[in-house]
């Protein structure tokens, strides 16, 4: 399950406190304060609207707050956005869908994220040593 920190904002429209739950990779479950009937719309729109295109960490901390504009605000340091459809190609993405909706989680307070079960960055920052070239 995660709980967006900030509104989903696509086509102009804004959905409240997004929360998602996945198995298999796919949304099963949904929910949000305001717009529900829209967020539900969207990931309902064809088979890969359900399922993650696009995972990444926010690196540029001098973004430092939501402006609604996913050009800045996918990148605000600390961050997480994930993007809902469809994958790019060109980065060897292979999910296809009419949709591509980035929803964006603020990490900087009480976060945590393993990766193959290591603790690997937390409270909006990787831990030391994390990111160091071999």
């Amino acid at each position: 399950m995660i709980r967006f920190t900030y509104p989903a904002v696509y086509q102009g429209r804004e959905v409240q406190d997004v929360e998602l739950r996945f198995e298999g990779g796919e949304v099963v479950e949904s929910s949000a304060s305001h717009g529900l009937e829209f967020l539900q719309a969207m990931i309902g729109m064809d088979a890969g609207a359900r399922r993650l295109g696009e995972f990444a960490f926010g690196l540029n901390d001098g973004i430092d707050r939501f402006t609604r504009n996913i050009l800045f605000d996918e990148k605000i340091g600390g961050t997480v956005h994930l993007a809902l459809g469809a994958a790019y190609p060109e980065t060897g993405g292979r999910n296809r869908s009419g949709l591509h909706w980035d929803l964006i989680c603020d990490l900087r307070k009480g976060s945590q994220v393993y990766a193959d079960g290591e603790l690997v960055y937390r409270d909006g920052a990787f831990l030391p040593g994390i990111l160091a070239t071999a």
